[in-house]
């Protein structure tokens, strides 16, 4: 643990499932100094091996930590938000999805900004290194003139009466599953790629009886110039890797010199228009912590800003954007048309 005079203080709210990869990064970060764990469960916090705590307002008080990181569900966030706020912590990491609604991001997000506290949320897709290495090719122009984008989410965990059962229960109870909790990350993702979409056009359904929420559907973005982006998911159904949740699915990134392909199992290639070979530009191995060491990506580029003054990716801020844009992709399938007006959805 670094004890230098720039440690950063840390101390984490949650201690579920997903929190596991969070402790892990944390571990393996410079310049911090983990502070506290937080988890109504108090032995789950314990078992952190962190000074454990079951109430957030104590260990704010006691911990004192300049960094809080939010690793609990939607409902939790602005309570915690603004007892952070009250407490003095200045920067806060927030699990997606970021709050309840739209309305109530943007109270946390006023309520911050007041008090001169950044709120970074963790939508950590964007730092996977294959979405880094297509950015690259992309900003290079190594496929000329870019026509579209696609990625197809093929996570093979949602069939049948025991769908998510075994690590994420919740998801059956969700009214909104596979855009809300999973497809989200596309539509943070295409904006990384590619900017702000002009319009979006979606159609979802639920296939498996045992959920609430829709779990199958596409959506498409469209962008100045003509360029599309089309996610199309289905969580019944598997793609091509040892462990379909490195990627969550395969991609193609088409223009009129080349074409990219990401596959199952990281690895991003170039094919050239017209050649039948291709070019290894990020090849596969085996990823530390989840989803390409993602969470320890996104946490170091965070406590980077903090330190050292650089900027940061995904401010709370900037991400209402993609709460907008979710909310478009629902009320698009509601009404079976194309959506452009994103801040009124």
């Amino acid at each position: 643990m670094y004890e230098g005079p720039k440690a950063l203080r840390v101390a984490c709210l949650g201690a579920g499932y997903f929190a596991q990869f969070h402790y892990e990064a944390w571990r393996r970060i410079p310049r911090i100094r983990l502070v506290g764990a937080c988890d109504r469960d108090r032995e789950k916090a314990k078992a952190t091996g962190l000074t454990a705590f079951s109430d957030l307002a104590s260990m704010l008080k006691m911990a004192k930590p300049d960094l809080l990181d939010i690793i609990t569900p939607p409902p939790t966030h602005f309570d915690a938000i603004r007892q952070a706020i009250d407490n003095g912590v200045k920067t806060i990491i927030c699990q997606k999805p970021f709050c309840t609604s739209l309305e109530e991001a943007e109270h946390a997000t006023t309520l911050a900004e007041a008090a001169c506290v950044r709120i970074v949320i963790h939508e950590n897709f964007r730092f996977q290194p294959w979405y880094r290495a297509i950015r690259q090719a992309l900003e290079k122009k190594l496929l000329g003139e870019l026509l579209q984008v696609t990625f197809r989410l093929r996570t093979g965990d949602g069939q049948g009466p025991e769908a998510y059962l075994d690590r994420q229960p919740y998801f059956q109870e969700m009214p909104e599953l596979l855009i809300h909790e999973t497809g989200v990350h596309w539509i943070d993702t295409f904006r990384y790629l590619l900017g702000e979409p002009e319009a979006v056009y979606a159609d979802l359904r639920r296939l498996n009886p045992a959920i609430k929420g829709e779990d199958a559907g596409y959506f498409i973005f469209d962008y100045a110039g003509g360029v599309r982006a089309l996610f199309d998911g289905n969580r019944l159904l598997d793609h091509s890797a040892e462990n379909c949740r490195t990627t969550l699915g395969e991609a193609l990134v088409e223009g009129t010199k080349g074409t990219l392909t990401l596959s199952g199992d990281g690895s991003v290639r170039l094919r050239h228009f017209g050649d039948r070979e291709e070019t290894l530009l990020l090849a596969a191995r085996n990823w530390e912590g989840f989803g390409g060491d993602c969470v320890k990506n996104l946490i170091s580029h965070v406590v980077d800003g903090v330190l050292d003054g650089t900027p940061l990716e995904n401010e709370a801020r900037d991400y209402l954007k993609v709460i907008e844009m979710e909310r478009a992709i629902y009320l698009s399938d509601r009404l079976g048309q194309k959506i452009r007006e994103f801040e009124s959805a």
